[in-house]
């Protein structure tokens, strides 16, 4: 069993590299699959986010996610969908990791929240990249695929951290270096995801 309590920094932080990556493809994914794990007593909580195991967090993030999860599959509509959460995704996941590392000094504190930020936000390039690249697709089914492996990836990725952490945070690490090296191409989708937002808004 992982005590993140008692467990070394670098240990920690490899942690909320592979939560942070995790969030940024499907939060309430992985908020829900932290609160379960904690509430069935494989993962000790830190103090600052005990809350999300409460059945309360956890029914509500899994309402979500089976929202999103419809949500997600649909062309054009996605596009909007994840414009919007451009501003959920990111800024929770840096709140998570905040929230995490209240035991560690200040400056720690803030480094994990920035790291949890900037991975999510990365995670979340990433996946609008893959989605402009599908979704002029006349045919549906292989955005749904995609979605179903964000999906898989987001809840596989979350588990691991919680085993085997260093493990979850190399993966991660190198799923952020591969959207890096794209950068120009996440950068282009980017802005294609908030005119499409913008369109089928104005529609």
């Amino acid at each position: 069993m992982l005590d993140v309590l008692k467990i070394p920094s670098a240990e920690l932080f490899a942690i909320l590299v592979a939560i942070g990556f995790a969030a940024g493809l499907n939060l309430y994914a992985t908020v829900a699959v932290l609160g379960l794990v904690a509430r069935f007593g494989h993962l000790p909580l830190p103090p600052g986010l005990q809350v999300l195991q409460g059945w309360t967090v956890i029914t509500a993030s899994t309402a979500m996610f089976a929202v999103e999860f419809f949500a997600d599959k649909i062309p054009a509509f996605d596009l909007l969908w994840n414009a919007l959460h451009t501003f959920i995704r990111v800024p929770i996941a840096g709140l998570l990791a905040y929230r995490a590392t209240s035991q560690l000094s200040p400056e720690h504190q803030l480094l994990a929240t920035l790291v949890g930020g900037v991975v999510a936000l990365i995670a979340h390039g990433g996946k609008t990249a893959a989605r402009a690249a599908v979704t002029p697709s006349p045919e549906p089914f292989s955005n749904i695929f995609l979605s179903l492996g964000e999906d898989a990836l987001a809840i596989g990725l979350t588990w691991l951290a919680t085993r085997h952490p260093y493990v979850a945070g190399t993966l991660a690490t190198l799923f952020v270096l591969i959207i890096v090296l794209l950068a120009r191409l996440v950068i282009r989708a980017m802005r294609a995801l908030f005119r499409g937002a913008e369109q089928q808004v104005a529609a």
